[in-house]
């Protein structure tokens, strides 16, 4: 989406840590900017961890209602920095497991438990680690020229950040499998009629209808959105008796709230409600 400052990321910058990874606040949206464009975005130790320390922070900031996640320079990233890779060889085997645990894990669970709304806007290549991450989001937008893909069996790797889990819900074993073990490219068109995305639009629109989604979202009442969010995970792995009771439970709690009573009052006078997350 652009080179990480166009009009629909100005606002609140946030501190990341790094030039790699931007992140601003506007209209209750952050949006994280995956920004190496010079290398497709591809992920470097210390983008994983402002990844992993924005999204950790970003779950409990008042000011956020949504997270948008996109990349720079017309990707959203080639996933793991192979170069880097190769030049630094094999990990050791406890210090690779502790930044699997950090974030490989963290990242992706956090992105689908948090009470937040997440949308993936995909420019273009969502490759390897990124795959899983935007996966890993509610939600999906893609341009017309983008595409998944795995890469992981073209690497001698397995996969992470969760992207076993999320593809298999979404599309079932049997295509999940094939993704994986081929590892060929999924285009925008395709991961439309699988359900891997929620809209392709033209490339030059991807910014505006990501980011309008992402307000529309952020705007809505955030405990109410939190509930949503937990009965429709819980959907995932609960069965039917189980997410009827939760979901009975989260509707008393929310008929409680002053976004509740603040709906009803706008309702009934046409208006446009002003939530506050009480």
């Amino acid at each position: 989406m652009g080179d990480g400052k166009s009009s629909a990321q100005t606002g609140d910058e946030r501190e990341t840590g790094t030039a790699e990874v931007l992140c601003r606040v506007r209209e209750r949206v952050a949006t994280i900017t995956l920004n190496r464009p010079e290398a497709k975005n591809a992920l470097t130790m210390e983008m994983k961890e402002a990844l992993y320390v924005l999204v950790r922070d970003l779950e409990d900031d008042p000011e956020v209602g949504c997270l948008l996640l996109t990349g720079a320079g017309g990707t959203f990233s080639a996933g793991g920095d192979t170069k880097r890779m190769q030049k630094e060889g094999k990990p050791p085997v406890m210090e690779d497991r502790q930044r699997q645990l950090r974030w490989e894990h963290e990242v992706p669970r956090r992105l689908h438990r948090m009470g937040k709304p997440t949308i993936a806007a995909l420019p273009g290549a969502a490759a390897g680690a990124a795959c899983s991450i935007a996966l890993a989001c509610d939600l999906r937008i893609a341009s017309e020229k983008a595409f998944l893909v795995t890469s992981f069996a073209r690497l001698g790797l397995s996969g992470d950040y969760g992207g076993t889990w999320f593809l298999t819900k979404l599309v079932g074993p049997a295509k999940a499998r094939e993704i994986y073990f081929t590892a060929d490219r999924v285009d925008a068109a395709r991961c439309l009629a699988l359900g891997l995305v929620n809209r392709v639009v033209p490339d030059e629109e991807l910014e505006t209808e990501a980011f309008a989604l992402a307000a529309r979202i952020a705007a809505g009442p955030p405990i109410a959105l939190r509930f949503m969010k937990e009965n429709l995970n819980r959907a995932l792995e609960e069965d039917l008796e189980t997410c009827l009771r939760f979901e009975a439970d989260r509707m008393v709690r929310g008929a409680q709230t002053d976004d509740y009573s603040e709906a009803i009052a706008a309702f009934a006078e046409k208006r446009t409600p002003r939530f506050k997350g009480r």
